[in-house]
């Protein structure tokens, strides 16, 4: 059976983050992720998922006022500390992964340098998942990475065993489509999927992209973790949440 995790950067946004969790917990969801859980207490978080059995798959590094700082040249204090922050969170709430955001950047040599850099200090200061996601430049423009061919070349440059690929089905779907052969050619580079309709981000049951035949030839490839549904409901979430049943879930 699929297995479906909530992003809480868009479900039930009006709840608190804990709530939101035994939200998701209550609709059938199998794993909550989140954008940036800061403003609230580590504890209360962490006692949400312990009272759900839902894991927290993954949270962002804050954004700052560049989409991320991780990649910005003259910057890199505040984009480690961002890191370290995000580190200590995901430890204290037992997240598996961190998405260090890269920032809006010229995109030259020396923002990709500071990427790297950056990232191969995130790497060694924790065992969990470090995650790279490429945003879509219609969305994002100016974003640093924007293909998965970008990410790879990150990915390679770094060559940490924990740096892996958030491959957001939305945003590459976007940029270069072809989805079930990009993420069977890079499988074992991708270290979190995620979901949403192409091209509006909303509910993925109409649009470009049949997540009904998608997700299941992914799980077939021998994908077994949670897809992340990262989506921009139309109205309330509760009111969207058809698709799980149309997806062979109860919701």
């Amino acid at each position: 059976m699929t297995k479906f995790s909530a992003n809480l950067g868009f479900l039930w946004t009006e709840l608190s983050l804990p709530d939101a969790v035994r939200a998701a917990a209550r609709a059938g969801f199998d794993a909550v992720e989140c954008h940036w859980p800061y403003d609230v207490p580590a504890d209360e978080t962490a006692a949400a998922l312990r009272d759900t059995g839902l894991p927290m798959l993954g949270l962002n590094t804050r954004r700052g006022d560049l989409n991320g700082l991780s990649a910005v040249p003259g910057r890199e204090a505040e984009a480690r500390g961002f890191i370290d922050e995000a580190i200590a969170y995901a430890t204290a709430i037992d997240a598996g992964a961190i998405h260090v955001m890269a920032g809006f950047t010229d995109q030259s040599s020396g923002a990709e340098q500071t990427y790297r850099d950056n990232l191969a200090y995130a790497c060694a200061q924790t065992d969990k998942t470090i995650l790279i996601e490429p945003l879509n430049t219609f969305d994002a423009p100016g974003y640093h990475i924007a293909t998965i061919d970008q990410a790879l070349d990150t990915l390679q440059a770094v060559a940490q065993p924990n740096l892996k690929i958030m491959f957001d089905c939305y945003h590459i779907g976007i940029m270069q489509g072809d989805l079930t052969r990009r993420i069977k050619t890079h499988l074992g580079d991708i270290g979190h999927i995620q979901f949403a309709a192409v091209p509006d981000r909303t509910e993925p049951v109409h649009g470009e992209i049949n997540y009904q035949n998608l997700l299941p030839a992914v799980e077939d490839m021998g994908w077994q973790t949670p897809f992340g549904a990262e989506y921009k409901p139309r109205g309330s979430t509760e009111e969207g949440l058809g698709w799980m049943a149309d997806f062979g879930r109860c919701s």
